[in-house]
């Protein structure tokens, strides 16, 4: 791994760790202030901060996922798909989605500009 791969996986893992203790502010210290980012939740793409921020603080209104990346892999320059174990539970605290799912990011001058979610590839 090189050292490039190894800071973008410490970014990466920093953004899961403040997304899964609510923390906003610190999430998006990672992403550059121009981010796409998907609306998994309702559909469409939030770009920039304030978007993501309003999409996120939506969705907690009414779910509240947990994402613990399990693995990471380089897909070229500037991309890496992370293998994501999701929970997710409505507010009273009963699982309604748990599953694996995968999280591709581009990442650029030490910034999140972008994350899509994407089905796994399958073992051959």
């Amino acid at each position: 791994m090189t050292d490039q791969t190894s800071s973008e996986i410490e970014l990466l893992r920093a953004a899961y760790a403040a997304f899964n203790a609510r923390d906003i502010d610190a999430a998006l210290a990672t992403m550059a202030p121009d981010v796409v980012w998907p609306k998994a939740f309702q559909g469409g793409f939030a770009r920039g901060h304030q978007e993501v921020r309003d999409y996120w603080t939506e969705q907690w209104s009414e779910i509240d996922p947990h994402v613990e990346p399990t693995s990471f892999h380089r897909e070229g320059d500037g991309l890496i798909l992370v293998h994501v174990h999701q929970i997710v539970r409505d507010l009273a605290g009963t699982v309604v989605a748990d599953g694996n799912v995968g999280h591709r990011f581009t990442i650029d001058s030490g910034w999140i500009r972008a994350m899509e979610v994407c089905p796994l590839p399958t073992s051959v």
